[in-house]
C-alpha cells in the first residue's frame, strides 16, 4: 500500500483555509502586514498560524497557490455557468484580480516565482492551461477565432500586471480585454 499524506483534521483544514484567505486579503493590502494580525483576521490563535505557515515566506507561498488554484478553478465554473465567450470575459476579469494580489505579494514573492523557478513554471501551466479551455470553448461556440495559442493570449494578457492597483484598474482592465476581445472575434 502507497504510503498517502496525513489526513487533516476537519477544524485544521478549515483554520488553514481561514488563514489563506485572510492573508490573501491582507496581504493584497499591504506587503508588510505582520502574521499576527492576519492571523487575527483570520480568528485563529498565533500558534494555529505558525502550526501551519512556520516561516513568513512559507504562508506567502502558499497564498500564491491557493489564488493560484481558485483562479485555475473559476475557468471551468464560468464555462459550466455561463457562454463560453462570457465565461472567457468573466475569468480575464478574475485574472485581473488575481495579478491586482500577485502585485501586493510583489515583493514576497518576486524570488520565489520568478522565471525559471519551479513554481512559476508549475502555475504558468495551470494558469495557461484554463485559459486555453477557455479559448477552445468559446472557439468551437464560434464566439472566437479558433487559431489562438493560450501561450500567446496571455501574453497578450501580461499588461493586466502592469496595472497600478491604486487606480480604476478595474475599468482599466476591462478596457484592456475590450481591446484584446477584438483581436480574438473572427
Amino acid at each position: 500500500m502507497a504510503d498517502r499524506p496525513p489526513r487533516q483534521r476537519a477544524d485544521a483544514a478549515e483554520n488553514r483555509r481561514l488563514i489563506l484567505a485572510a492573508a490573501l486579503e491582507a496581504l493584497g493590502e499591504s506587503s508588510e502586514v505582520s502574521l499576527n494580525s492576519i492571523a487575527a483576521r483570520a480568528g485563529v490563535a498565533n500558534a494555529t498560524l505558525y502550526r501551519h505557515f512556520p516561516t513568513r515566506e512559507s504562508l506567502v507561498l502558499e497564498v500564491y497557490r491557493y489564488e493560484v488554484q481558485q483562479l485555475v478553478a473559476g475557468a471551468d465554473e464560468f464555462l459550466d455557468s455561463l457562454e463560453p465567450a462570457d465565461a472567457l470575459r468573466a475569468w480575464v476579469q478574475r485574472l485581473a484580480q488575481y495579478a491586482m494580489t500577485k502585485h501586493g505579494l510583489a515583493a514576497a514573492l518576486r524570488t520565489a516565482t520568478g522565471p525559471g523557478t519551479a513554481l512559476f513554471a508549475e502555475t504558468y501551466d495551470q494558469i495557461v492551461g484554463a485559459l486555453g479551455r477557455l479559448l477552445d470553448a468559446a472557439a468551437r461556440s464560434g464566439a472566437i477565432r479558433s487559431d489562438l495559442n493560450p501561450d500567446t493570449v496571455i501574453l497578450a494578457l501580461a499588461g493586466l500586471w502592469e496595472i497600478d492597483p491604486n487606480s480604476d484598474w478595474a475599468a482599466t482592465a476591462n478596457e484592456l480585454y475590450e481591446l484584446l476581445l477584438g483581436g480574438l472575434l473572427r
